[in-house]
């Protein structure tokens, strides 16, 4: 059977002819043996752990590490002198007071996220076609800089469009550049084939925000052709896992992640349960986390993929802290009129700004919104699309605190 993009590529990172679960669990516990040697002899933020595991097993008796303790030490965890660091990455959660987190890459984790990139885009990206890149174009070495680099690499034109254009503007992009292929974020996508139709797109890749089953099947009936979901989290330089040609799960890049489920109580759980994911990051140079708590609900896949590859899988990712917004996308997008939305919560109630395309009522909308959220009391107000129409939301959806 063949070898996956991804398996050749921990096959060569780690020089290794064979990937079995066996070899795969060999080089997470000599790479995590690496970083809490390096955590001793540095006096690292973890330096009070163990210096060696003799087991893999063993990282479960270890403590987490919440998104608290990176906020309030990510100076102690970076291993390494500020003059290696390529590029710092400051997150102020919305709500949150203190220290922001900050997470810190050197060229290398750069490097190796371009090239898990290259592996996840391999899969239906080939030389000479055109991608359209609705990622974030946040300054050098931003997520879609590297996306970008990643397909430019595999000999095909990377369109660097970002989230943010009008309908007429991204009209006028693929009547010039006629990309076959898209990048961006699931609500992003559903927005432009709800509202121009696929166009010259033939495949998609969408990542950045967890989306539930009606957007992607949304997508995938517009589109007349399987998504690739991808997922990744600043915590993992922006790369997680990948989705391969058999569509049932995303592979997770297993030689840099040590992934585990574990329940509300903290027990890790066995593969094929549901709860929230906890990742060692092994593979990062500046900045290795031990056990930390992504707030992602998700489970690993209990057998091996289609695809013959023992490399773990996860199943689709929500967010644990926004079960209502999820929810409410599930109930709106249901709607095949709403092309996008955006929801604030007033001391009224929620507030939704709902793009649409085509004759629907404030109470339909409002009647679905309460199928999600019944205790809630909503307002709606309809805009309908035109040309200089831009999505209502352009990053992770969320349900915004108003005044």
């Amino acid at each position: 059977m063949k070898v996956t993009d991804l398996e050749a590529l921990i096959m060569e990172l780690e020089n290794t002819e064979k990937l079995d679960r066996e070899e795969i669990e060999k080089i997470q516990l000599r790479k995590l043996n690496e970083v809490l040697e390096k955590e001793q002899r540095r006096k690292g933020f973890y330096s009070h752990l163990p210096p060696k595991l003799s087991a893999l097993d063993e990282l479960e008796a270890l403590p987490f590490t919440s998104p608290q303790d990176l906020r309030n030490n990510s100076a102690a965890m970076l291993l390494l002198s500020q003059s290696k660091v390529e590029r710092v990455l400051t997150e102020r959660s919305s709500g949150t007071t203190g220290e922001p987190k900050r997470l810190y890459y050197t060229a290398e984790d750069l490097e190796n996220t371009v090239r898990l990139f290259m592996a996840g885009l391999g899969e239906f990206v080939y030389s000479g076609s055109v991608t359209y890149i609705a990622m974030p174009f946040s300054g050098p070495n931003g997520l879609g800089v590297l996306i970008a680099q990643a397909v430019e690499r595999l000999g095909a034109r990377a369109v660097k469009a970002g989230p943010f254009l009008s309908l007429g503007e991204i009209r006028g992009i693929f009547q010039r550049e006629k990309p076959d292929c898209y990048v961006g974020m699931p609500g992003n996508l559903l927005f432009i084939l709800r509202s121009l139709g696929k166009m010259s797109l033939q495949r998609a890749l969408i990542s950045g925000d967890a989306s539930p089953k009606i957007v992607e099947e949304s997508c995938e009936r517009l589109l007349g052709t399987r998504l690739f979901p991808h997922y990744g989290s600043r915590e993992m330089a922006l790369g997680g896992a990948i989705t391969c040609q058999a569509h049932q799960g995303m592979h997770l890049r297993e030689n840099h992640v040590i992934a585990e489920i574990v329940d509300e109580k903290g027990r890790r759980v066995p593969n094929g349960q549901w709860g929230e994911l906890v990742i060692t990051t092994i593979g990062m140079e500046a900045m290795p986390l031990i056990r930390y708590k992504t707030g992602d609900y998700t489970r690993i896949l209990p057998c091996k993929c289609p695809c013959g590859s023992e490399i773990l899988r996860l199943d689709e990712v929500r967010r644990m802290e926004h079960g209502e917004i999820f929810r409410l996308e599930e109930e709106l997008f249901s709607l095949p009129q709403l092309c996008d939305f955006a929801a604030e919560r007033t001391g009224e109630g929620i507030f939704l700004q709902c793009l649409v395309n085509g004759k629907i009522r404030e109470k339909e909308i409002e009647h679905s919104a309460k199928n999600a959220m019944p205790n809630e009391k909503f307002r709606v107000k309809i805009v309908n699309e035109d040309e200089n129409s831009t999505p209502l939301c352009a990053g992770k959806r969320k349900i915004q605190q108003g005044e």
